[in-house]
């Protein structure tokens, strides 16, 4: 593990204190929770763009005519 020192607002201490408290868990709990949660969303985003840019326009159309053109059940509508 490493050792971190940040600087935060006061107003954003408090808040972040105040939910932490809220969740019962501890600060450090609750700032390595929320770091995890925006490399776990940047990391998604990144994974999306380099999907989109290997995406064929080609391919999604020869996959999409193999679906059949039927009427969905009542519970699809």
């Amino acid at each position: 593990m490493s050792a971190l020192s940040i600087r935060l607002p006061d107003s954003l201490h408090q808040m972040a204190r105040g939910m932490a408290k809220q969740d019962q868990v501890s600060m450090n709990q609750f700032i390595a929770s929320a770091v995890a949660e925006k490399v776990s969303a940047l990391a998604t985003e990144q994974y999306l763009n380099e999907r989109a840019a290997r995406a064929s326009t080609t391919k999604f159309k020869a996959a999409l005519a193999q679906v059949p053109n039927v009427v969905p059940a009542l519970f699809d509508r």
